[in-house]
């Protein structure tokens, strides 16, 4: 085996020759050369939204990153865990990692829908008409079946015929604001899906 003869000189510049590629290398400066690096980004003409996973009570933040399909229309064509939340730090869970799988789900309603009575088939409704609808059956409800007093004539305000299931991916002020509402009206069967 025959042994490299180098000078006290060439030794140190091929140490320095090596200790600077290797420190450019780990600083990114040497990978712009690279071709693999002259790839544009998967994401870099997307547009990036804010948003709450909404699976639990958690309420990770998700990033959302969004172009436009053949047709013109935004279409989300990624998710991931927010880095900026305080919440999840950027980690999501199995199910809130697989967002993007409910986003492009073909069974997901996106707009209201109702079967009247007697039919076998759901048709849809704009929201306008869909709401008009709730508020009429709230407002029926609650004025046949709400609770002034009680059997002792003491002042109990309760609406027992209806509740509520509202959404754990709220923010603090909408839970408020709903809370504050649904249990003016007198409701007592109050809850969120979290708890389900």
């Amino acid at each position: 085996m025959s042994q490299i003869k180098l000078t006290r000189r060439q030794f140190f510049q091929v140490t320095g020759a090596g200790l600077g590629t290797s420190s450019m290398t780990v600083m990114g400066l040497a990978n712009a050369a690279d071709p693999v690096f002259k790839k544009p980004n998967k994401l870099e003409k997307t547009t990036e939204t804010r948003s709450t996973c909404p699976y639990c009570s958690v309420s990770c933040g998700v990033l959302l990153y969004s172009a436009k399909d053949a047709q013109g229309k935004q279409k989300v064509m990624h998710v991931e865990g927010d880095p900026d939340n305080p919440v999840n730090k950027g980690t999501l869970c199995p199910k809130g990692a697989g967002l993007l799988d409910m986003i492009d789900s073909p069974d997901r309603l996106q707009f209201p829908e109702v079967r009247e009575p007697g039919s076998k088939e759901f048709k849809r409704i704009s929201w306008e008409e869909a709401l008009t609808r709730i508020a009429k059956r709230m407002k029926a409800d609650r004025d046949k079946n709400f609770v002034a007093k009680n059997a002792d004539g003491l002042t109990v305000n309760r609406w027992n015929t209806f509740g509520m299931l509202v959404s754990s991916a709220s923010n603090n002020e909408s839970g408020y604001m709903t809370a504050k509402i649904l249990r003016s009206m007198g409701v007592v069967a109050l809850d969120t899906q979290a708890r389900i």
